[in-house]
Protein backbone atom coordinates (compact mmCIF):
# COMPACT_ATOMS: atom_id res chain seq x y z
CA UNK A 1 0.00 0.00 0.00
CA UNK A 2 1.26 3.64 -0.75
CA UNK A 3 0.31 6.72 1.47
CA UNK A 4 0.57 10.00 1.03
CA UNK A 5 0.52 12.45 3.41
CA UNK A 6 0.42 16.26 3.30
CA UNK A 7 1.20 18.89 6.32
CA UNK A 8 -0.95 21.37 5.27
CA UNK A 9 0.30 24.94 5.06
CA UNK A 10 0.23 28.63 3.13
CA UNK A 11 3.51 29.22 2.86
CA UNK A 12 5.24 25.37 2.69
CA UNK A 13 3.28 22.49 2.75
CA UNK A 14 4.82 19.75 3.63
CA UNK A 15 4.41 16.15 1.16
CA UNK A 16 5.81 12.72 1.59
CA UNK A 17 4.63 9.71 0.08
CA UNK A 18 6.18 5.78 1.73
CA UNK A 19 4.92 2.32 0.57
CA UNK A 20 4.79 -0.73 2.84
CA UNK A 21 2.77 -4.24 3.42
CA UNK A 22 2.00 -5.62 7.03
CA UNK A 23 5.04 -6.96 9.25
CA UNK A 24 7.65 -5.15 7.00
CA UNK A 25 9.37 -1.98 7.34
CA UNK A 26 7.84 1.43 5.40
CA UNK A 27 9.87 2.82 2.25
CA UNK A 28 10.16 6.62 1.44
CA UNK A 29 8.76 7.09 -1.88
CA UNK A 30 9.23 10.82 -2.10
CA UNK A 31 9.33 13.43 0.53
CA UNK A 32 9.29 17.76 -0.58
CA UNK A 33 7.20 21.02 0.04
CA UNK A 34 5.20 23.20 -2.14
CA UNK A 35 6.22 26.78 -1.27
CA UNK A 36 4.19 29.65 -1.95
CA UNK A 37 4.99 33.45 -1.59
CA UNK A 38 3.75 35.52 1.86
CA UNK A 39 2.74 38.38 0.11
CA UNK A 40 1.04 36.60 -2.99
CA UNK A 41 -2.54 37.08 -2.46
CA UNK A 42 -4.50 34.12 -0.61
CA UNK A 43 -6.32 32.74 -4.44
CA UNK A 44 -3.29 32.54 -6.37
CA UNK A 45 -1.36 30.29 -3.30
CA UNK A 46 -3.97 28.17 -2.87
CA UNK A 47 -4.05 27.15 -6.95
CA UNK A 48 -0.57 26.91 -6.42
CA UNK A 49 -0.85 24.39 -3.83
CA UNK A 50 -3.84 22.20 -5.47
CA UNK A 51 -1.43 22.17 -8.96
CA UNK A 52 1.79 21.08 -6.41
CA UNK A 53 -0.80 18.21 -4.40
CA UNK A 54 -2.37 17.22 -8.03
CA UNK A 55 1.34 17.19 -9.17
CA UNK A 56 1.97 14.82 -6.33
CA UNK A 57 -1.11 12.55 -7.18
CA UNK A 58 0.09 12.10 -10.70
CA UNK A 59 3.15 10.97 -9.83
CA UNK A 60 2.85 9.07 -6.42
CA UNK A 61 -0.21 7.27 -7.60
CA UNK A 62 -1.45 6.51 -3.58
CA UNK A 63 -3.63 4.11 -2.49
CA UNK A 64 -4.46 6.65 0.43
CA UNK A 65 -4.16 9.84 1.29
CA UNK A 66 -3.71 11.31 4.61
CA UNK A 67 -4.09 15.06 5.82
CA UNK A 68 -2.64 15.98 8.70
CA UNK A 69 -5.49 18.26 11.17
CA UNK A 70 -5.36 21.96 11.75
CA UNK A 71 -4.88 22.14 15.62
CA UNK A 72 -5.82 25.18 17.67
CA UNK A 73 -3.49 27.90 17.87
CA UNK A 74 -3.09 31.29 19.29
CA UNK A 75 -2.81 33.17 15.65
CA UNK A 76 -6.19 33.10 14.07
CA UNK A 77 -4.37 34.25 10.80
CA UNK A 78 -2.05 31.02 11.02
CA UNK A 79 -4.83 28.75 11.55
CA UNK A 80 -7.30 30.00 8.94
CA UNK A 81 -4.48 29.86 5.96
CA UNK A 82 -3.51 26.27 7.26
CA UNK A 83 -7.07 25.40 7.49
CA UNK A 84 -7.84 25.97 3.57
CA UNK A 85 -4.54 24.55 2.66
CA UNK A 86 -6.00 21.06 4.15
CA UNK A 87 -9.21 21.99 2.37
CA UNK A 88 -7.42 22.17 -0.48
CA UNK A 89 -5.56 18.84 0.01
CA UNK A 90 -8.90 16.91 0.96
CA UNK A 91 -10.42 18.22 -2.43
CA UNK A 92 -7.83 17.10 -4.42
CA UNK A 93 -7.54 13.34 -2.72
CA UNK A 94 -11.54 13.43 -2.68
CA UNK A 95 -11.36 14.08 -6.72
CA UNK A 96 -9.36 10.82 -7.08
Amino acid sequence: MRVMGVDPGLTRCGLGAVEGRPGAPLTLVKVGVVRTPAEEEIGARLVAIEAGIESWLDEVKPDAVAVERVFAQHNLRTVMGTAQASAVALLCASRR
